[in-house]
């Protein structure tokens, strides 16, 4: 999930600012666009993945109100207590021992992600493909690299390869620190869905830039972090959003974090297993 090198050789300003005037052409777009009738599909974003990294584990979003911006997405739990996802508007903690259960609606958040699923195309699969190949077959349909899509990947899997963060105490650690050594769990010929996100280059610290995806076991009694698959049969389907919403914390470590890390893209890749 690295950027490219002609992307890092940016300084986090120019970064930043290259960000802010594509999310603003985004939401200006074709005036035409604008005036459609429906709802623009929206991501909503507490905190940013470059908080997450400096180890900003605690924030004030609680399950109940993250409900309100999406019924489908994914994030991780106070003190990093877990991997999350949401699917069908339910939102699933996923603990470090491989299982889970719906979250209580006051526990809180420092980073999810979250959207309105409304799929605008699918994929069915009948083979077996791995990571790389579905990856390919979802980057040649999608409409613009530059856009945010949700991803659903729905289907009986050969295997899922995952791992789930395990909760810290203060003083915390970087996320590399607490994800170095993690117990990682393999579900073999199992029914279920990957959840998750395929953002833009551009949006790397403040999301996870490529594909960020989570597992839940079609009993949805068992999941995490997906760092490697292989789909055998099922559906893909896809939901494109060109709104995004991002919701700063305004007290606490997160005022005071190292958001302009110089190599935060390598960071990111390591926690995510890329």
């Amino acid at each position: 999930m690295t950027t490219s090198d002609q992307h890092d050789q940016h300084t986090p300003t120019d970064r930043f600012r290259r960000w802010a005037r594509t999310m603003i052409a985004h939401r200006l777009g074709d005036p035409a666009d604008r005036h459609r009738a429906g709802p623009a599909h929206e991501i909503y974003q507490s905190s940013t993945m470059g908080a997450l990294l400096d180890g900003v584990y605690e924030g004030d979003v609680t399950i109940a109100e993250l409900l309100t911006h999406g019924d489908f997405g994914l994030g991780t739990f106070n003190r990093l207590d877990g991997e999350m996802v949401v699917l069908d508007g339910i939102c699933y903690h996923l603990w470090s021992d491989g299982s889970a259960a719906p979250a209580e609606p006051m526990d809180r958040t420092p980073f999810a992600v979250v959207t309105r699923f409304e799929p605008q195309g699918n994929i069915r699969v009948t083979k077996p493909m791995g990571r790389a190949e579905v990856i390919a077959l979802i980057d040649k349909v999608i409409p613009s690299a530059n856009l945010v899509h949700a991803v659903r990947i729905t289907g009986t899997f050969g295997s899922v390869r995952t791992r789930t963060v395990m909760k810290q105490t203060p003083p915390y650690p970087s996320l590399v620190q607490a994800t170095e050594g993690q117990a990682e769990t393999t579900f073999t010929d199992t029914a279920g869905t990957l959840a998750g996100f395929r953002s833009p280059d551009y949006e790397q610290g403040i999301s996870v830039a490529g594909y960020h995806l989570h597992f839940l076991d079609a009993h949805r009694g068992s999941g995490g972090h997906a760092l490697d698959f292989r789909l055998d049969d099922g559906d893909i389907d896809i939901s494109t959003a060109s709104e995004f919403h991002l919701s700063l914390p305004r007290s606490g470590k997160f005022l005071n974090a190292d958001l302009s890390t110089d190599r935060m893209a390598e960071q990111i890749r390591r926690t995510e297993g890329g």
